[in-house]
């Protein structure tokens, strides 16, 4: 229908005087009477697109290229921001679990370590694989109520540590040892 009327015609709006009758049509009638016209044209976005016009033609300002010295390229350096934590990731700080009791697991009851306690004033234990001299030191010192001159350690073939742990002149290795229930 478009298409094919030539340009010089123009479509009729209305198209019968009963449908400018209408009370839509009405109302309107009855406002531009009363007030006078209707709503004025939109001159707020003319000139909006106004002042960006002579923006863009006012400023056109070249890109100026960085000079750069490195042949290394690295990141800029940004502002870090220092932790601020809402609430505490964990609800309980967890607990040690090595203690004295996983330290010294049990004492070695073997002819050698007899010779040992009997000898030299030394206690044998199998310990944690973990746990260090000081750590050793420590448990047999919490355990057994006994002043600890040296540790030394071993790792078994079978893949278990062994501690001999040498006490002091003031204790006896082998009332350590009876209280123990070793011999």
């Amino acid at each position: 229908f478009w298409l094919k009327c030539p340009p010089e015609t123009t479509l009729p709006t209305t198209a019968s005087p009963a449908a400018a009758s209408t009370p839509d049509n009405m109302g309107k009638k009855a406002q531009v009477a009363k007030g006078g016209a209707e709503a004025p044209p939109a001159s707020d976005g003319a000139k909006k697109a106004g002042k960006v016009a002579k923006g863009i033609k006012g400023s056109t300002a070249t890109k100026v290229k960085k000079v750069r010295t490195k042949v290394h390229f690295f990141c800029p350096k940004t502002q870090k921001q220092s932790r601020n934590p809402k609430y505490p990731r964990k609800s309980v700080d967890g607990r040690s679990k090595m203690d004295k009791y996983r330290i010294v697991q049990y004492p070695v009851t073997t002819e050698s370590a007899m010779k040992k306690i009997e000898e030299i004033n030394t206690l044998v234990f199998i310990v944690d694989m973990k746990a260090s001299k000081q750590k050793i030191k420590d448990a047999v010192k919490q355990l057994y109520e006994v002043k600890c001159a040296k540790v030394n350690t071993l790792i078994r073939p079978d893949g278990k540590k062994k501690a001999y742990v040498r006490l002091t002149q003031d204790f006896d290795a082998l009332d350590v040892a009876n209280r123990i229930g070793i011999i």
